[in-house]
């Protein structure tokens, strides 16, 4: 199968790289931190979903910023260590023009600069939780990452391992291409699916790039 696109917008956590466990392990102890029980956690969707909505979901509202700042510096304090590259990433992205991708993460600034920076990468355009007021699934994200790239939604391509990234996505007119890096195939809609960008090839074309990749 073969996507033509002229930009490509790239989730980070599970996509790029993985943080799962950093991710879990910071997560626990923040939900022991402000008592939160293990079944009011495992009822909020945590993977793909800005901190700030899913402290929403769990605190008073004057808690809030607090508790964001508190998961934040837990996740950063963890990163050495606790995020690796995932197969195919950095092969996939070397071969790709800066102007050509960016990354769309529902991390903060400085969280996503520095799991990115952790494992080498310093991507020219990112859009972070910091930038939108309504995080994935809805399309805000994503199409701000198309504006700033100046490319039509339409155009561009989406690589994601979260259902809520892949609606965020499809909402916003993008075309998508899921890894099943943290979900079952089942539970992700997308134009294809692939174990990780190990699975795909690019090649820069004067229109764009064309992304190869067996369903």
């Amino acid at each position: 199968m073969t996507i033509h696109a002229e930009a490509l917008l790239f989730d980070n956590d599970g996509t790029l790289v993985s943080s799962l466990a950093s991710v879990t392990r910071c997560w626990t102890r923040w939900a022991q931190e402000y008592g939160i029980t293990a079944e009011e956690f495992a009822r909020v969707g945590l993977h793909g979903r800005p901190a700030a909505e899913i402290a929403a979901d769990l605190l008073p509202a004057d808690r809030v910023d607090e508790a964001v700042a508190r998961i934040e510096q837990l996740e950063v304090d963890d990163v050495a260590g606790g995020v690796v590259l995932l197969p195919g990433t950095a092969e996939l992205l070397a071969a790709l023009p800066a102007e050509r991708w960016a990354v769309v993460t529902s991390a903060t600034r400085r969280l996503a600069e520095a799991r990115l920076g952790a494992v080498g990468l310093r991507p020219k355009t990112m859009v972070v939780a910091d930038d939108i007021t309504r995080g994935k699934p809805d399309p805000e994200p994503y199409l701000l990452g198309a504006a700033r790239l100046g490319v039509d939604p339409a155009r561009c391509v989406v690589f994601e391992d979260a259902p809520a990234g892949l609606e965020s996505a499809r909402a916003a007119g993008m075309r998508t291409v899921a890894l099943t890096t943290t979900h079952d195939r089942s539970e992700l809609d997308a134009d294809l699916v692939v174990p990780d960008l190990s699975a795909l090839s690019v090649q820069v074309t004067a229109g764009g790039v064309e992304i190869r990749g067996a369903a």
